[in-house]
């Protein structure tokens, strides 16, 4: 038998990593990312000590949980750029945030928290926001897209999914509805009247959506909780 544990520990250290990052995006998704840490902890069915060993602030597990979402923003947006029809690449892109949307709350929460600076988050979201100006703007100078549409008018759609995803029993198909309601909105010809003034909305100025059932008030850069000391 192995005595020195060396193997055993490091497939606890793993499964303890797939547990905790599994509690708290589950965590987040439903109750936004006020959930403390050792509610995480508790989900996760692991100690306070370990928890923080992998993860010693809440922003690191945040960046941790939320890193596989912004990276799909980015790739999503990304393949509507190199699209050769400007205007499939931009529905392609819309409709595709909404069904995201539909199947995950979560991705909710990741494009709309407010986190520090220095999150990879924020960074990615900034990246996501750049292409999606790209991609606006490439469909409007190709004619397909209406004049008057803003980039922070995708940032509208997501919060409208949203919406409907939270309170409907079959998002999916609601999601999809609405999006191509949208779209016949947002094609330029269909309609001559002039919308209302633009806002100036990005993913940093949107509210977290709320969540019930939240529970604590260490969100991310907020004052951490007092750690228990391992015996």
């Amino acid at each position: 038998m192995n005595t020195d544990g060396g193997p055993h520990l490091r497939a606890d250290a793993i499964q303890n990593r797939v547990r905790i990052v599994a509690a708290a995006r589950a965590a987040f998704a439903s109750d936004g990312l006020d959930v403390p840490m050792n509610e995480i902890a508790r989900r996760a069915g692991v100690g306070q000590g370990t928890l923080y060993r992998r993860f010693p602030t809440k922003e690191a597990l945040i960046d941790e949980v939320f890193a596989d979402h912004v990276e799909h923003c980015v790739n999503m947006v990304s393949a509507g750029l190199r699209d050769p029809d400007p205007w499939r690449g931009f529905c392609t892109v819309v409709r595709k945030m909404a069904m995201a949307l539909s199947s995950d709350r979560s991705f909710a929460v990741v494009l709309t928290t407010r986190v520090t600076d220095e999150s990879s988050v924020r960074s990615g979201r900034r990246a996501v926001e750049t292409l999606l100006e790209e991609l606006v703007r490439r469909t409007q100078v190709a004619g397909r897209l209406r004049a008057d549409f803003e980039p922070g008018d995708i940032i509208l759609t997501i919060l409208a999914n949203d919406g409907v995803a939270a309170a409907v029993p079959d998002p999916r198909a609601a999601c999809e509805r609405l999006t191509a309601y949208l779209l016949r909105a947002f094609e330029a010809g269909t309609d001559t009247n002039a919308l209302p003034t633009a806002i100036a909305v990005g993913l940093d100025d949107l509210k977290p959506p709320t969540r019930s059932g939240a529970t604590g008030r260490d969100g991310a850069g907020s004052k951490p909780e007092r750690r228990r000391r391992g015996r």
